[in-house]
């Protein structure tokens, strides 16, 4: 007697996709959302007034550009504000068009930043240093991860792809942050001018990636 054979399929396994929060739950998480990205924005423009005025004094195209993404980074956090305001909780047609509008910001943070850093490298000008400058980036390097991962964490509760690229600018400002004092730091201790240009095309570069990503509509649920 032939015993018969059995044919074992192999399942897939998919991860799990995380269930979308209540209604009382959603709008506590969009109540914590707005009420981050009000702080996000009073830092921001703090921020974009000393890192502007210390640039301009110093001549630091890479401290006008942490400026500049400073002020990028406040206007998306009000593109966050509209997006949990009215009739557009829960649109993914405002959803799709805040994700756009926060990719827009990069690339104009990515645009001006780039070629003032290649202007400031061909014309081989020497900024000066800036102690203002590198107080407010060794500030704000250990700080900015924190705000990113708290507003990362709320956009994933909420399936919120343009709150997650906007946690993703605020950890940009990070790295941002560490470019920037590596680039004062070398233009004030060493005297390497080209340092400070240098750090400001790493932030370009940083900048269009990401807008990119949030173009295409990359960055829902992440990993916390």
């Amino acid at each position: 007697m032939r015993t018969p054979l059995v044919q074992l399929r192999s399942e897939r396994v998919f991860p799990a996709v995380p269930a979308r929060p209540a209604p009382a739950e959603r709008s506590r998480l969009e109540r914590r959302t707005r009420l981050l990205a009000w702080g996000g924005i009073g830092w921001h423009v703090v921020e974009f007034a000393i890192a502007i005025v210390a640039g301009l004094v110093a001549g630091s195209i890479a401290l006008i550009g942490f400026g500049a993404d400073s002020l990028i980074e406040a206007l998306a956090g009000g593109v966050v504000l509209w997006l949990f305001t009215g009739t557009r909780r829960g649109s993914s047609s405002a959803e799709r068009r805040a994700q756009q509008l926060i990719a827009v910001s990069f690339f104009l943070l990515a645009g001006y930043v780039g070629v003032e850093a290649l202007r400031t490298l061909v014309n081989a000008d020497h900024p000066h240093a800036s102690w203002v400058g590198i107080g407010l980036a060794a500030f704000t390097a250990p700080t900015m991860p924190l705000l990113a991962y708290a507003k990362r964490r709320l956009g994933n509760q909420l399936h919120s792809s343009a709150t997650v690229k906007e946690a993703a600018q605020t950890q940009l400002c990070a790295y941002l942050s560490i470019a920037l004092l590596l680039g004062l730091g070398a233009n004030a201790l060493a005297g390497w001018w080209w340092a400070d240009p240098l750090a400001a095309l790493a932030i370009a570069t940083v900048a269009l990636k990401e807008g990119r990503e949030s173009w295409r509509g990359e960055g829902c649920c992440d990993a916390c």
